[in-house]
């Protein structure tokens, strides 16, 4: 995961118009590293022997580096509540279907819930666009070589939103799911995508980002036997990793099974069924 690898080290990063900066010397979980350095001014400077040693101190210090995160996601999270939002948090890999499907969900949502996204990508705002057209407001945020997003940069997203003018804000995760089933962004509920071009085993092979999940969605189920996909070996691979989870199963682009998650959707807003 991040805490091990040291990806989760942000340079500058872009939200929608906007460029924050991070600064090198900063821990993620805000601890500060004090280097000293040469600046060369070009004088000589003088040492003087004054007779004794100053004595060397080591400090150990063995903060968990997902610390300042989670502090950010619960504010996050507190201001979620307040408002009286539903907050998603959507992960998967790469090309499993994830913005057909929120294009999808924002079109059969539009008269029951008002919805906003945040969109993770490294880089373009390509997913956004598609997404505007839908006509729901949409904040692009281009991580640059982060693989994941985390509760700061939602945090500067959700400024650039009009979080009372909504119901539901959706979260679209970059597409990983490694690093991202770490990082707490303040969301109620936990979604991850499997299509079924990735094979039955994708649950088996990530158990951290599945075991963390609220919902877990089989998309692109037009191409079920194109793919060669055995559904009843995935469900029992998604039932082994995520016991606790909800599945749905859906084609974004037929459009078989948007409505059951998009009335799920509303059940959640509405308080009429758990989140799990």
């Amino acid at each position: 995961m991040c805490q091990e690898c040291g990806c989760s080290k942000p340079g500058p990063y872009q939200v929608g118009d906007r460029r924050v900066d991070s600064h090198a010397h900063t821990l993620p979980d805000g601890t500060v590293i004090m280097h000293s350095h040469d600046h060369g001014h070009g004088q000589d400077h003088h040492h003087h022997d004054h007779g004794h040693e100053h004595p060397r101190q080591i400090l150990n210090l063995n903060t968990g580096i997902l610390n300042a995160n989670d502090r950010l996601a619960e504010q996050n999270r507190g201001a979620f509540r307040a408002l009286g939002l539903l907050v998603l948090n959507i992960a998967s890999s790469p090309g499993a279907g994830k913005t057909a499907l929120l294009t999808k969900t924002l079109n059969e949502l539009k008269g029951r819930l008002r919805a906003g996204v945040i969109v993770g990508d490294l880089a373009t705002d390509n997913d956004a666009a598609r997404l505007r057209t839908t006509g729901a407001p949409v904040v692009q945020i281009a991580t640059g070589t982060l693989c994941h997003l985390e509760a700061g940069m939602v945090a500067e997203a959700m400024s650039q939103l009009d979080l009372r003018a909504l119901d539901l804000l959706i979260i679209e995760n970059v597409g990983n799911l490694v690093c991202p089933a770490s990082f707490d962004l303040g969301e109620a509920v936990r979604v991850v995508l499997l299509s079924v071009t990735e094979g039955e085993d994708k649950p088996l092979k990530y158990p951290p980002m599945f075991h963390s999940a609220d919902v877990v969605i089989v998309t692109k189920t037009d191409m079920t036997a194109a793919a060669g996909f055995d559904r009843e070996l995935a469900l029992k691979n998604i039932r082994q990793a995520s016991p606790g989870a909800k599945i749905f199963e859906l084609s974004a682009r037929t459009g078989d099974g948007v409505k059951a998650w998009c009335d799920h959707l509303v059940a959640l807003k509405t308080g009429t069924v758990p989140k799990s």
